[in-house]
């Protein structure tokens, strides 16, 4: 041990000396003082500001009404996402009830991210992506260490869904409880019964979520279980959250589909249930 770390005080002093300086990514705090948010944004509405390494992760607990945006910084970010309602956990994303509700496995803006309860927890309300994938989820250490030789959380090429199982724990939930995820920024389409990888849309390419309900974010930036390339690449992933509303019968998303128009209404109803006012 370094002699200036060879003592409790000396090991303090050093931990404090690292405060302003770039050790790792970790998130904006207070999120109110990120001064690059978009137009029309007030900077106290902003309620949390972060960047992910290529793999990293980050989780947050986010009300509803909240905008979520996710910004693919080197166009080489693969965002692996999973939600919970934050009240009532068992309730999370179903990936294959998301897609099949809405006959379309394909996300793009407006397109919502379903529960098992066929309740709205969030929605697509911009993208200009167009590179996702519903279907293959996040990489397995298994999958990383046959192809990478590792997959751990803290090695060179972690997988995806240790990364949301850290997540997880961190808000009283269990590897079994994580649930396959939906991937923005590195596409996959399927031509004649087999994937056909699309990589990314490029540098700077986002997507925005609305938070219908109260939920639990859990967000993994790791490559993609089927991105070709030898090594393994993943780039920077920004997310920003700021305050706004929750999606109404006058917004295009609650009418466009008979489908969503009843999930958006089982998920009022629900919020309606467990309002006070």
């Amino acid at each position: 041990m370094p002699a200036a770390t060879a003592t409790t005080a000396g090991a303090r002093e050093h931990a404090r000396a690292q405060e302003g300086t770039v050790v790792y990514a970790a998130p904006t705090v207070p999120a109110s003082s990120q001064t690059d948010v978009p137009d029309g944004v007030a900077p106290e509405d902003v309620v949390w500001s972060d960047r992910l390494p290529g793999g990293g992760y980050a989780h947050r607990v986010l009300a509803p009404g909240m905008r979520v945006r996710l910004t693919d910084v080197t166009g080489d970010a693969c965002a692996q996402v999973v939600l919970y309602h934050a009240d009532m956990p068992w309730e999370r994303l179903n990936i294959a009830d998301t897609a099949k509700i809405q006959w379309q496995v394909y996300p793009r803006a407006g397109y919502l991210l379903l529960s098992d309860q066929a309740r709205v927890l969030a929605t697509i309300v911009e993208d200009t992506s167009g590179h996702h994938d519903t279907i293959y989820g996040a990489s397995t250490k298994a999958r990383n260490e046959r192809r990478y030789g590792d997959g751990s959380v803290h090695g060179p090429s972690p997988a995806g869904r240790e990364l949301l199982v850290n997540g997880a724990l961190k808000n009283g939930l269990e590897r079994r409880d994580v649930p396959p995820a939906i991937s923005f920024f590195q596409g996959v389409r399927i031509d004649d019964g087999r994937p056909v990888w699309q990589g990314s849309a490029g540098a700077g390419a986002q997507v925005t979520l609305r938070t219908e309900l109260p939920v639990v974010v859990l967000v993994a930036n790791a490559a993609h279980p089927l991105d070709p390339r030898e090594r393994y690449t993943c780039g920077a992933l920004e997310v920003l959250a700021w305050r706004d509303r929750v999606t109404t019968p006058e917004d295009p998303e609650w009418t466009a589909t008979p489908e969503g128009r009843r999930a958006f209404e089982n998920t009022a109803d629900h919020r309606a249930g467990r309002s006070t006012r």
